[in-house]
């Protein structure tokens, strides 16, 4: 059995206890409170009727508390119960004890404080996160976050994170997952490399060109996957990557620079789409819109966690909305 006392800078410390001290504990805190209910009520009965117990047990805890501390706290006739010179020094202290009792059992009565840690692909997180984190860096003064930013998946529970953006389809796992929008995957190319090699009509074609492997959205680089409006499943078709890396930004510099066709996610592109120094081919192919979760270990979140994370969510679905369109 272990008491958390939270201090006030936010740190937690356990104490472990043994059951019987753990519940000798409980029993002192009880006394303190029934002291306190019956110096504000200066009844015995009334005290009785506002906790729902019996007069006996009443008379019991105060009995036990007097005991324990050795002296007289109250002074009992048949028709008042009043303080004695000890009691007025001792009740301030029960309330205040009692007090941050009430204060520690009161999830809203404890400032979300600390480090919360994120993950994010790289250029979802500068497009979409730092903005939020900017926002809400802003409004809570008691959170600090740590992004990490990398186009590869990386576990909560060994990186230390807390949240994470997740692009595609997730694996059957313990995380707690909230699906906050959606993305297309788009090829494209540079004008000046299709001027040179010709724009492909059908991924067939894809063979004869050269082709810029992103692990993020092609994980097999010699393979790609396409949507097939004549069929009910999907198909692969091969292609020949020149280059194959592992960073979305590095993909697009490398279609920038004309060394083949590339497949990233729409929102990666859409600026340079707009520009003319990218265009999208083979769009009657691309497949069905990838889904965006933001994901956290399960069980019991830290309340700076929740915060973030109900911070977040919202916000990401509006963003992505308002990115599809």
């Amino acid at each position: 059995m272990a008491l958390r006392t939270v201090w006030k800078n936010g740190a937690v410390c356990e104490t472990l206890f043994h059951p019987s001290e753990h519940h000798r504990i409980m029993d002192r805190l009880d006394e303190w409170r029934v002291f306190v209910e019956v110096a504000n009520r200066q009844s015995f009965a009334a005290t009785a009727r506002a906790l729902r117990r019996s007069p006996q047990a009443i008379t019991r805890a105060i009995a036990a508390l007097e005991q324990r501390i050795g002296t007289r706290l109250l002074h009992r006739t048949t028709r008042s119960v009043s303080l004695t010179d000890d009691g007025i020094g001792y009740l301030e202290r029960a309330r205040r004890a009692v007090a941050e009792l009430d204060a520690l059992e009161q999830p809203a009565a404890v400032v979300p404080r600390g480090t919360v840690a994120i993950t994010a692909p790289i250029l979802f997180g500068q497009l979409h996160v730092v903005p939020l984190a900017a926002e809400l860096l802003a409004a809570h003064a008691a959170i600090d976050l740590r992004l990490v930013l990398a186009d590869r998946v990386l576990p909560l529970a060994d990186e230390s994170l807390d949240l994470g953006v997740r692009i595609g389809a997730l694996p059957d796992s313990a995380l707690r997952a909230r699906l906050v929008g959606h993305v297309r995957s788009v090829i494209v190319a540079s004008p000046g490399y299709l001027a040179r090699a010709g724009t492909p009509r059908k991924p067939e074609t894809l063979a004869h060109h050269a082709a810029i492997a992103f692990t993020a959205t092609t994980p097999i680089a010699n393979r790609w996957a396409f949507r097939d409006p004549g069929r009910a499943r999907g198909r692969s078709v091969a292609v020949h990557p020149r280059l194959v890396v592992d960073t979305g930004q590095a993909a697009i510099d490398a279609a920038l620079l004309g060394v083949g066709l590339v497949r990233v996610f729409s929102y990666q592109v859409d600026a340079l789409v707009a520009a003319k120094r990218l265009r999208i081919v083979l769009r009657d192919h691309e497949g069905p819109p990838v889904p965006v979760h933001l994901v956290q270990l399960a069980g019991i979140p830290t309340r700076s966690a929740t915060l973030v994370a109900d911070f977040l969510a919202p916000r990401l679905a509006r963003r992505l909305g308002a990115a599809s369109t």
